[in-house]
């Protein structure tokens, strides 16, 4: 009888974590790319804050939004209860709406913005990134306050700031405001520029890299400036520099980036980057973690049990500069 006993003990004790584990709430989690090193980045975070709290079903589409869409038709075939998905096209996003709607599952889009007439459409349909408007203020603010501390970097005198852009992907939202309003605030800040030309480099660094030395080969030391939609394409553009033999000497060239990975933190240590925006992984994740686990529990977010400011169910995460 006492063996007996002490093996339905250790069976308890075996199944117990196991059951657990079970009652957590079920969340299918997609990712556009897992070569995007601030996306693979943010996915880690919600991994980690979710630990305990959420059972994570992570898959990543490698860029191909029809692949992303079986991604999302398997996880409600799983049962999941949250739905949580960083759209490859936001435009196409308003499938996902469609879906989780027709299934009656609560969706959080993430780091990629579907349009605001889509998200509108579902009532159980929510956003959690970053204001790429700000984003791109701030990378504006940061070249005009390195060329007023530097004035000696308007290379050929001329009171005017030449400067190449290297663009995150056509019809992007981010790519699109970033460009856009880091314009408007070097000119806001009294800056006067001259796009030499842009470069798509679909956020890789090695597209970075060979954007850039094309760039160099027809511009040469025309360019006084880089500005990049995001980190990965800023420290490909630096290694297109360097092999030019720029950052060996007294040779140098500003170049800001977004979204401070680790990498990107790095070399502004190293005095290579100038500077980047930051794209809090880390706060972007606790709010998509806090709020899916109100979602599974049956539970609208509102300011008394959601601890991030929402409006029209999008929540915008604060961004700040970083330079050394």
């Amino acid at each position: 009888m006492r063996k007996r006993w002490l093996t339905l003990c250790l069976l308890l004790a075996l199944l117990g974590p196991l059951a657990a584990r079970a009652e957590l709430p079920r969340v299918g989690v997609g990712a556009y790319s897992g070569r995007d090193t601030f996306i693979t980045s943010l996915v880690g975070q919600i991994r980690e804050r979710g630990q305990g709290r959420l059972d994570l079903h992570i898959v990543y589409a490698q860029g191909d939004q029809n692949r992303q869409n079986d991604q999302v038709l398997q996880m409600i075939e799983d049962g999941v209860d949250v739905l949580m998905v960083n759209p490859v096209d936001r435009v196409s996003a308003v499938y996902l709406i469609a879906l989780a709607q027709q299934h009656g599952l609560p969706l959080i889009l993430f780091n990629r913005e579907p349009l605001r007439e889509d998200l509108a459409a579902y009532d159980r349909a929510y956003y959690v990134g970053i204001d790429p408007r700000r984003q791109g203020e701030l990378q504006g603010e940061l070249a005009a306050a390195y060329f007023r501390a530097h004035p000696e970097q308007d290379l050929n005198g001329d009171g005017i700031i030449q400067y190449v852009l290297l663009r995150g992907e056509p019809g992007h939202q981010d790519a699109e405001l970033r460009s856009l309003f880091s314009l408007r605030a070097m000119t806001a800040q009294g800056l006067r520029t001259q796009k030499l030309a842009e470069e798509t480099a679909y956020w890789e660094k090695g597209l970075g890299q060979e954007r850039m030395a094309m760039l160099l080969n027809v511009y040469g030391h025309r360019v006084e400036l880089v500005i990049a939609n995001n980190d990965d394409m800023a420290l490909g553009a630096i290694d297109a520099l360097k092999a030019a033999g720029y950052f060996a000497g007294a040779q140098t060239i500003p170049v800001i980036g977004v979204d401070a990975t680790a990498p990107a933190m790095e070399a502004i240590a190293q005095g290579a980057l100038y500077g980047t925006v930051e794209n809090d992984a880390a706060q972007q994740a606790q709010a998509v973690v806090e709020l899916a686990a109100l979602l599974a529990a049956g539970n609208a977010p509102t300011a008394d049990n959601f601890p991030f400011p929402m409006t029209d169910r999008v929540v915008y995460i604060p961004s700040r500069p970083v330079t050394q």
